[in-house]
C-alpha cells in the first residue's frame, strides 16, 4: 500500500509540473499616445496583458526586428583615400591595385593566385610633392554579393641606377558608407594589417611598414617587384540587431517611455514589442506587435 501510495505523489508531482512548465500564447496588445512626434517629445507606449518577457525594437539603426538574424547588408560601399610622397625621380613605378579572391596568403603564389585589377589611374599620385591626396576612390564594385577586397601597392624597378627612387603612402583610410549617409572606418594605417611580398628578391629590399607610413626605395643592383598589401576589408557584414529588454518574469510593466534622445532624426519608423512566455522545458511562445509612429523636426 506505501508503495502506491508513494508511486501517486510521484505521479501527480510530476503532472502538476509539466503543467506548470506549459506556457501559453502571450496575451499581449500595445498603443501609444500618437502616431507622429516631434523630436524630443515623450512617446508613450500602454500594455494591456502580462508576458513574462518584452523586448523593444524601436527601428533605429542597430535596433531594427527585421535585421535580429542577418549577417551582411546590402547597399553599402566601401570607401578608400591615401596620400603619397614619390622622390628621387620622379619615376611611375608605382601600382594601385584590388582584388576580390585573394585568400590571405602573402606570399607570391598567393599573389600570383588571385585576380588583381590595376586601379591606378583612378587615383592622383604625388608626382615629387608630399602628402598629395589620391582622391576618394569608390571599390563597391568589388564588394558585391557579400565578397571581400584586399588592397595592394606594387613597386616595379625595372632599370639599374645608383640611385633609385622612393614611395612613401602617408596615409590611409579605408570606410564603409551606408546608404544612409552613416560612415564608419574600417582601417588606418595603423590598423591596415600590412605586409610586404618581395616578388624577384626575397632577400633584397622590401616595403618598410609603420603605424605612420608604408615606405619603399629599390635595390640599386637588382630588379625588384615588391607589394605591400592589407587586410580585407568587406563592408557587407553586418551585426546582428539587437532589442532592447525592458521586462522579465520578475516585473510588472503597463507603460513603457521611451528616452527621449532616441529618435534624434526625422522618418517613420516601425517599432515592434516583441513579448513572449517561456519555461524551462518550452520553446517560448511568442507575440508580435506592430507601431508605425513618425517623428518631425
Amino acid at each position: 500500500m506505501n508503495k502506491i501510495l508513494y508511486y501517486s505523489i510521484i505521479t501527480l508531482l510530476l503532472a502538476s509540473c509539466s503543467k506548470r512548465d506549459e506556457v501559453g500564447t502571450p496575451d499581449f496588445e500595445v498603443t501609444a499616445n500618437g502616431s507622429t512626434f516631434k523630436m524630443g517629445d515623450s512617446i508613450i507606449f500602454n500594455f494591456k496583458g502580462n508576458p513574462q518577457n518584452i523586448v523593444f525594437w524601436p527601428g533605429t539603426a542597430g535596433r531594427v526586428y527585421e535585421y535580429r538574424n542577418r549577417t551582411f547588408s546590402t547597399g553599402n560601399k566601401l570607401m578608400m583615400r591615401f596620400t603619397t610622397f614619390q622622390s628621387w625621380g620622379p619615376k611611375n613605378n608605382f601600382q594601385v591595385l584590388v582584388s576580390s579572391n585573394f585568400k590571405g596568403v602573402y606570399d607570391a603564389a598567393g599573389i600570383n593566385g588571385a585576380t588583381w585589377t590595376d586601379i591606378t589611374d583612378r587615383v592622383t599620385l604625388s608626382q615629387g610633392l608630399d602628402n598629395v591626396p589620391s582622391g576618394t576612390v569608390d571599390l563597391s564594385e568589388f564588394t558585391t554579393d557579400n565578397r571581400s577586397a584586399t588592397i595592394a601597392f606594387r613597386y616595379l624597378n625595372t632599370t639599374l641606377q645608383a640611385q633609385q627612387n622612393r614611395w612613401v603612402v602617408r596615409t590611409f583610410n579605408m570606410e564603409n558608407v551606408e546608404p544612409d549617409g552613416t560612415t564608419t572606418l574600417l582601417a588606418n594605417m595603423a590598423s591596415g594589417a600590412w605586409k610586404a611580398v618581395s616578388m624577384e628578391t626575397p632577400t633584397g629590399t622590401s616595403w618598410v611598414i609603420t603605424s605612420a607610413q608604408l615606405l619603399m626605395v629599390g635595390s640599386p643592383t637588382a630588379m625588384d617587384e615588391d607589394w605591400v598589401l592589407s587586410k580585407t576589408f568587406n563592408p557587407n557584414i553586418a551585426t546582428p540587431d539587437k532589442g532592447i529588454p525592458i521586462k522579465n518574469i520578475t516585473t510588472n510593466l503597463t507603460r513603457y517611455v521611451a528616452a527621449l534622445d532616441l529618435y534624434n532624426k526625422p522618418g517613420t519608423y516601425k517599432v515592434i514589442f516583441e513579448a513572449s512566455n517561456a519555461s524551462y522545458e518550452n520553446v517560448p511562445e511568442r507575440t508580435v506587435k506592430e507601431i508605425t509612429i513618425t517623428i518631425t523636426p
